[in-house]
């Protein structure tokens, strides 16, 4: 009898039930859909930091305001930045370079009427 007691002691198994499985897949789900939503703003920054870095660095086409403007126009419609525009670029002279920044907030549509804002800002000079 003792035994028979023991044995159903030590082949107990642990594992998850079907509600604990649904409840993860769910809670997955979610974080994967809100990450697939969140992704392509975050690519965007990225695409429009990077052109900014480059304009920044190649010193050659740039040498006014309006022509780094113009730089960022042609490599925004060639990377598909439609959150920002040359205009909205901030462009000041420091030491012997020109330094670029910006500044947005994007909104990002989540489910039915909620939303996410994101405030995204950089510049050439690494602040």
């Amino acid at each position: 009898m003792r035994e028979r007691a023991a044995w159903k002691t030590a082949v107990r198994c642990r594992g998850v039930t079907i509600t604990g499985l649904i409840i993860v897949l769910f809670i997955l789900v979610v974080v994967a859909t809100f990450g697939m939503k969140l992704l392509p703003a975050y690519i965007e920054y990225g695409t429009a930091k990077k052109a900014i870095n480059a304009i920044a660095r190649d010193g050659t086409g740039a040498s006014t305001p309006q022509e780094v403007r113009r730089n960022f126009d042609a490599r925004a419609q060639i990377d598909n930045i439609e959150s920002l525009k040359g205009s909205d670029l901030e462009i000041r002279r420091e030491g012997g370079g020109m330094v670029i920044g910006f500044a947005y907030r994007k909104e990002v549509p989540l489910v039915s009427n909620v939303g996410l804002y994101i405030d995204f800002a950089a510049s050439s000079s690494g602040q």
